[in-house]
């Protein structure tokens, strides 16, 4: 039973998991390790419907449930200790190009919007999903989520404009 049920699976995992990873990371606006949680709880369900979804579409299935979940955890008030890369006593090496400031400004930006609008967004744009099938994911009609992908980058434009404004 369990050889059935690792078939192709194995594979599966270990080719998507960056992609996954970086997919969640954007969802949940940039933080690492709730991202790979989110990743891991993502498999962990997709293994159980491997048997009935491997011949289908474990993507899309896979993607589904990651946004679920990263909405899911957007509501929560408090997810425990959070750890974090760096002590903050310690001072790094300060090595930043503008590719990784750019993508933090980016990821900080996407935070800042709703769980629908940046599912929307991150869904339509990164994923390069079709309008239908994003809401499908969304769990809504295709007018809803071209509504939320709309609005989402329309704060996005906001939010990165003003941050770009100098101070005076």
């Amino acid at each position: 039973m369990e050889q059935v049920r690792a078939d192709g699976f194995d594979e599966f995992a270990a080719a998507r998991w960056s992609t996954l990873l970086h997919v969640a990371r954007l969802l949940t606006g940039g933080d690492r390790q709730r991202a790979e949680d989110l990743v891991q709880e993502a498999l962990v369900k997709l293994w159980f419907a491997w048997p009935k979804i491997a011949d289908q579409a474990p993507e899309a299935y896979v993607r589904t449930v990651l946004v679920r979940l990263a909405a899911r955890s957007a509501r929560r008030r408090w997810w425990g200790e959070r750890p974090v890369e760096q002590l903050p006593d310690r001072a790094g090496p300060v090595d930043v190009s503008s590719a990784v400031a750019e993508r933090s400004r980016l990821e900080a930006a996407l935070a800042r919007l709703s769980p629908k609008q940046r599912a929307a967004v991150v869904l339509r744009y990164y994923e390069d999903l079709p309008e239908a099938q994003v809401a499908q994911v969304l769990g809504c009609p295709v007018g809803t989520a071209r509504s939320h992908a709309s609005r989402g980058v329309a704060r996005l434009r906001q939010i990165l404009s003003d941050a770009a404004r100098p101070v005076t």
